[in-house]
């Protein structure tokens, strides 16, 4: 048998370095812990694998977790139970949970999805809208766009295919009673992190919490979840409204949406008439485009709000 010199168990010991991530990996969300902090932490245990020549010390590291429980560090596989395509290209998707457990989220926490494209990793956030008590399921709403590479991916899924899923992640966690108004801005997709929290209010009969949620899309016809919003608009602390950016003709629309429908884009006027309505100061909370996020924090700010009163997902 040929002797193993030392120049072979060099050679083994750089076959096990972890492989540092590429920037797609990062979904750019602020995650802790990122891919990049997985890295430096699977890096450390390899140093210290190799300084002592004891490759046992390197069998706590996963890639993907077996259990059914989520972690932050670890990917763990949802079955895609069943899928809807909205407009304006959106999905949405209904993962399923072992027997009647829940996902163990606080509402408006995100999770990070993982996907393969062309050898590809890529890593994205996004917050799971299904109630927080949910068993047994939780739905998320992908938008997808033509050069996006998770869009790629999302777009071959099929019912009955496995995503993978590691968190949950999110610095915001609601408590009931605390702001005695929230007032909720989102554009598109950045409805996900409102729809939880709204629906965690109005489950609550001790929640006297009084919400206004604007909902900022392009079209009528592109509002999401609109049976949903339709629905949360009944309860006495919650009221809705609608800014449509391509449209400009109340005729065109239901009666029931009229009254609460602006057209055009939400700006600094329509955020101070908002806050002004509100029963007290709000607590606003924000979710849509980067560059929607950045122009109502200066809206808000604008309309008498301290950087303490609001959050930006």
């Amino acid at each position: 048998m040929e002797e193993r010199t030392e120049d072979d168990a060099e050679e083994d010991w750089l076959q096990l370095r972890p492989m540092e991530p590429l920037p797609s990996q990062c979904c750019g969300s602020g995650c802790s812990p990122c891919v990049f902090d997985l890295y430096h932490r699977d890096l450390a245990r390899w140093e210290a694998a190799r300084a002592s020549n004891d490759r046992s010390l390197l069998n706590e590291k996963q890639s993907q977790s077996c259990s059914s429980e989520l972690s932050p560090e670890t990917f763990l596989a949802f079955r895609i139970s069943a899928m809807e395509r909205l407009p304006a290209d959106t999905y949405h998707i209904r993962f399923a949970r072992p027997g009647n457990s829940q996902l163990g989220l606080q509402p408006g926490q995100h999770l990070i999805l993982r996907g393969m494209v062309d050898d590809l990793e890529i890593q994205r956030a996004y917050t799971p809208i299904s109630p927080a008590n949910a068993e047994g399921y939780f739905d998320v709403l992908i938008k997808c766009y033509k050069t996006g590479l998770m869009s790629r991916y999302v777009e071959t899924w099929r019912v009955g295919d496995t995503a993978f899923w590691r968190g949950p992640f999110g610095s915001f966690f609601y408590q009931p009673n605390k702001h005695g108004e929230l007032l909720m801005l989102a554009a598109g997709t950045g409805l996900a992190p409102m729809v939880p929290i709204l629906q965690s209010i109005t489950d609550n009969a001790d929640d006297e919490t009084f919400v206004t949620l604007v909902c900022c899309f392009k079209t009528f016809e592109g509002i999401y979840l609109k049976t949903f919003l339709q629905e949360q608009a009944q309860f006495w602390n919650v009221q809705t409204f609608f800014v449509l950016s391509q449209e400009n003709s109340p005729e065109q629309l239901p009666w029931s949406y009229r009254e609460k429908t602006r057209f055009g884009h939400l700006g600094q006027d329509l955020v101070e008439e908002l806050v002004g309505c509100c029963r007290k100061k709000p607590f606003a909370l924000v979710c849509g485009s980067p560059e929607f996020t950045k122009d109502m924090a200066g809206c808000l700010l604008g309309a008498g709000l301290t950087k303490d009163s609001y959050f930006l997902f």
